[in-house]
């Protein structure tokens, strides 16, 4: 759905808003708001005809994600503007819902954020950038049944991501992954390579238990060798993820020690 592109005048339609033009090849740049559909069974793709409805308006950076048999897009930049609104097209019979009017707040204006399908009836939104040109580290999680919103509370607040991707883990956690936590536009020092990892439900209690196991191999070390060997297998993986997920983190805080002794020095 969408983006920023380029067309020849004769391919000019409702479905696009122009930017700028170069009138002597006659090539005008701007946003779409047009379908496409690969089939990965024959690997082409196709252009449905939208039967009716009022589509979103032409936009770039906007984010989708598909629930059952509809299409949700949420925000994105429109012109010079970057949008907060949510709508939703029905892939059965190809027709928008126009606006969708949401009970309770809404998140805040943003564009290079993602939406990723958590249940049969969840969307969950994270990051972006807002529309006074800050990168954002917020979580929302839309409920269909509702058609509210509701922010998380618990998420850290210093690591803001735009530009990023993000995917379904087993257990109904959103991993993170990349994109920058500046504004790639005006600088080009933000690029990330740290997997941020959000609880969005209570894990098994296999997973709780494993995961304590992992974070304790030490003390447990004369324990974990009389697991059975399925079990064994399963703790020694946690361990080898929280031994290198630990040394992360410590290699994290030790370069924002050394930036703020930097800094410090700096100022005085």
């Amino acid at each position: 759905f969408g983006g920023y592109g380029c067309r020849r005048h004769n391919e000019l339609q409702d479905c696009f808003d122009v930017h700028d033009a170069s009138w002597e090849e006659q090539i005008f740049w701007g946003w779409h708001n047009d379908v496409h559909v690969f089939d990965t069974k024959t690997q082409n793709w196709f252009q449905p005809e939208i039967k009716g409805g009022v589509p979103p308006q032409p936009r770039a950076a906007h984010t989708c994600a598909v629930l059952g048999n509809k299409g949700y897009i949420f925000g994105g930049r429109v012109l010079q503007t970057r949008m907060n609104d949510l709508h939703c097209l029905n892939l059965d019979t190809w027709t928008w819902s126009g606006r969708i009017p949401v009970n309770g707040e809404n998140p805040k204006h943003r564009s290079w954020h993602t939406l990723t399908p958590i249940a049969d009836d969840k969307l969950f939104l994270f990051g972006g950038l807002s529309a006074d040109n800050m990168p954002l580290s917020d979580g929302w999680i839309y409920n269909v049944i509702t058609n509210g919103w509701k922010q998380l509370t618990h998420l850290p607040k210093t690591r803001p991501r735009l530009w990023h991707t993000a995917c379904l883990g087993k257990e109904n956690e959103i991993m993170v992954f990349g994109g920058s936590k500046d504004d790639l536009l005006s600088l080009d020092t933000g690029h990330c390579n740290d997997l941020l990892i959000f609880q969005t439900q209570p894990y098994s209690l296999l997973r709780s238990c494993l995961d304590c196991i992992g974070k304790n191999a030490i003390i447990l070390e004369n324990q974990i060798s009389l697991l059975p060997p399925k079990l064994l297998q399963q703790v020694l993986k946690k361990i080898t993820f929280w031994t290198a997920a630990n040394h992360r983190e410590e290699q994290r805080a030790q370069k924002e020690e050394t930036e703020n002794k930097y800094q410090w020095t700096t100022s005085k």
